[in-house]
């Protein structure tokens, strides 16, 4: 049986149907196309999206873990998440908010939930499409509902979500990690939220260069090198992190896509660089949140 080829054109279609303009049989089309088939397309669209079946790597059994879905205040109403402590350790814990991609809060999600957990940290992951019902298991509409969502209304909840946690099982410092939106939504937490001690915004859309003077958090930003949609936007965000003194530290992992810290997409996971994104993440949050 021949290889199935994934290139980056085919990566490039599956970024602009999950965050611009294509709807899916659009993408389909287009794939199939650059596939050369419909059965090529239909074979290499389930490598480009996530695998659910894949998102467990810490089991929501594991005995190192205590997770349990709670109910906390929003800005306008009660919010869900998941709120997961690493068993062994009593007494208040730093904090750390995990922000979803658009897909909402799914099992991936879930399990970086447990990974920051198991770092030490007492760890949030919140449904953010908790006004509108909550996550559904269809990330098509998912997405839609994300895209729906009024942008000041989210980052209010963000905001609620670290007053939760500063005086929820936490030692009162709170962070935030976030995923594609997630990214966005930590960035714009991080303006919105003058308690927020550290942000880390993985491949996440900037905010307003004038609105970085209202930043107080240290930030750790991760960029995939030909994710050129999102990296449009980062000399002018550094220029204004630079200029207005702001803690912020920026990388950007040559040759990997959008979403490479995803692990349950075939084709964009990149093992080396989540890897090294990642053991800079848990020092970052380690040294501000102590």
């Amino acid at each position: 049986m021949q290889e199935t080829k994934i290139t980056q054109a085919m990566i490039d279609a599956y970024d602009e149907y999950t965050h611009l303009t294509l709807d899916r049989r659009r993408f389909m089309e287009k794939l199939t196309g650059l596939a050369g088939s419909a059965a090529a397309a239909a074979a290499i669209a389930p490598l480009l999206a996530a695998n659910g079946a894949k998102a467990e790597i810490i089991a929501a059994t594991d005995s190192r873990v205590m997770g349990e879905e709670i109910s906390f205040p929003g800005a306008g109403g009660d919010m869900k998440g998941y709120l997961v402590r690493p068993a062994e350790i009593s007494g208040k814990l730093p904090a750390v908010i995990v922000i979803h991609e658009n897909r909402g809060l799914n099992p991936h999600i879930r399990d970086v939930a447990r990974r920051v957990a198991l770092e030490g940290f007492l760890a949030l992951a919140p449904d953010f499409l908790s006004p509108s019902g909550g996550t559904p298991t269809d990330e098509d509409k998912a997405r839609e509902m994300i895209g729906a969502l009024d942008a000041a209304a989210t980052t209010a909840n963000a905001a609620a979500t670290v007053t939760f946690l500063e005086g929820h099982q936490s030692n009162g410092k709170v962070g935030a990690i976030g995923f594609c939106w997630g990214g966005g939504l930590v960035n714009r937490l991080a303006v919105g939220s003058p308690d927020l001690k550290a942000g880390v915004a993985y491949y996440g859309a900037q905010p307003p260069a004038a609105d970085v003077p209202k930043i107080k958090a240290a930030l750790l930003l991760h960029y995939a090198g030909l994710d050129e949609r999102i990296n449009a936007g980062i000399d002018a965000y550094q220029k204004a992190l630079k200029d207005n003194g702001k803690d912020a530290t920026i990388y950007v992992y040559d040759g990997v896509n959008h979403a490479f810290n995803n692990d349950t997409s075939a084709a964009r996971y990149d093992k080396p660089a989540a890897d090294l994104a990642w053991s800079r993440t848990v020092e970052f949050l380690k040294a501000k949140l102590a």
